[in-house]
């Protein structure tokens, strides 16, 4: 199983993360090799189940999950449904002192077919770089130069 934990702070506030990581129907406005995203229904004001359509090239896969929302603290995403045997994702958003916030971010898959998972464990890393510069990028995008008292790092 190929493991990615990461924790990253950011110069918006945990509200503003948390939307932008909840709005899955915006991931193929953004997200690397995401082709389609909706939501598909809704279980209540926390859960909802949604689709990914991932493409590269001739390789088209689409992946189905729960997700719940604990607003604006955290998101969890359960697989429920593609070409990997598992998978979870996890995202925690703090607010700090100076208006900017921390957010803990952890993904665990494994692939069922051996052949993508020793392709995955190539290319792992840098998917998940990709990822995660692509939520930083799109914050940008949406809610602009954040203006902080404090540096950021």
């Amino acid at each position: 199983m190929l493991s990615h934990v990461e924790q990253k702070i950011l110069p918006y506030t945990a509200q503003q993360m948390f939307d932008l990581v909840a709005g899955v129907d915006e991931y193929e406005d953004f997200a690397p090799w995401c082709v389609a995203s909706r939501i598909n229904r809704w279980d209540g004001e926390d859960v909802f189940y949604a689709d990914l359509i991932v493409g590269y090239k001739v390789f088209r896969e689409k992946f189905s999950s729960k997700v719940i929302l604990n607003n604006p603290k955290e998101i969890s995403i359960e697989y429920q449904e593609g070409p990997l045997q598992n998978l979870t994702n996890h995202w925690v958003f703090t607010d700090n002192e100076d208006g900017a916030c921390t957010i803990d971010f952890s993904v665990h898959f494994e692939f069922k077919n051996g052949a993508l998972q020793a392709l995955a464990n190539m290319f792992f890393n840098e998917v998940v770089k990709r990822m995660i510069n692509a939520f930083e990028a799109r914050a940008k995008e949406v809610y602009g130069e954040a203006n902080l008292s404090s540096s950021q790092e």
